[in-house]
């Protein structure tokens, strides 16, 4: 192969050359003023706006350091004031769940205090059927607790409904509302007996059906009826509803009518057991 015959200047002759180049423009800007006011202008024409530009970028980043400053102080700020909330919110809700409790034993008591000839003992709801009903339940008392077959349960200012089985720590009691639930009942006014007859089909209407009313029975809409004295398993003068919607049968015998609980069956949490049985010495 053939070698170039370029020839290279030494790198030391380069630099050599520059540094006399700048002492000899160093020497006419002292001795002709005028002389370096092209190459200022021409540097400043490039350095300037790079500096400038410079510049803005730096403030850009501090700008920017200050604002991701300020959004982490903000989402500090965010999930504290959240926590806060989460707090509250969890007070709320134990206030309103204490104060709802408290409303309800307070209903129980002016209840034992006008039943207050029969013992009862408070029992809470542990578990109900799969209905939206509360037609047949599950009671944190049981044997140990003096809790019998056929005793009478009550709430929310009335009937609810009748113990059917107990164990060591717990009772399972049918209200009611149940299909298989039949009252004796009768008319606080007149003493006309009837019967209230279970319907979770009707319940979903807020009623239950009332018949053998006598055909000339005195009654009239809104008439309360309570436990008949004649019933097998229920004590006498306990609150059931208020009639509504009275008619005749077609046998022109006894009428028929419609009944509005008292309780609300939707919602019961606490009732209280009547420690005291029906017995008619059969």
């Amino acid at each position: 192969m053939r070698k170039s015959d370029k020839k290279s200047i030494p790198t030391k002759y380069i630099l050599f050359i520059l540094s006399f180049l700048c002492m000899v423009l160093i020497v006419l800007s002292f001795i002709m003023p005028g002389f370096a006011s092209p190459v200022k202008e021409g540097v400043s024409y490039v350095l300037v706006p790079v500096s400038r530009g410079m510049n803005q970028v730096g403030r850009w980043f501090n700008e920017r350091k200050d604002d991701l400053s300020e959004l982490r102080d903000v989402m500090a700020e965010n999930t504290e004031l959240k926590a806060r909330i989460a707090d509250l919110q969890n007070k709320n809700a134990l206030s309103v769940e204490e104060r709802s409790e408290l409303e309800e034993l307070r209903t129980l008591f002016q209840l034992s205090e006008q039943y207050s000839s029969y013992e009862t003992v408070a029992g809470r709801i542990i578990s109900r059927d799969s209905s939206n009903w509360f037609s047949t339940f599950t009671i944190d008392k049981g044997k140990k607790d003096g809790i019998e077959v056929d005793m009478n349960v009550i709430g929310d200012g009335g009937l609810v409904g009748i113990v059917f089985e107990v164990g060591e720590n717990y009772s399972l009691v049918r209200s009611i509302i149940d299909d298989e639930s039949n009252v004796s009942g009768q008319f606080a006014s007149t003493s006309d007996k009837c019967i209230v007859k279970g319907s979770l089909q009707l319940i979903n209407e807020g009623v239950l059906k009332v018949f053998n009313i006598n055909k000339d029975a005195d009654i009239s809409e809104g008439d309360m009826i309570v436990t008949s004295n004649i019933s097998s398993k229920f004590l006498p003068g306990i609150l059931i509803g208020y009639v509504k919607d009275i008619e005749n049968d077609s046998n022109n015998l006894t009428k028929s009518a419609y009944l509005t609980p008292v309780v609300d069956f939707a919602h019961l949490d606490i009732v209280l057991i009547i420690k005291q049985q029906k017995y008619t010495g059969g």
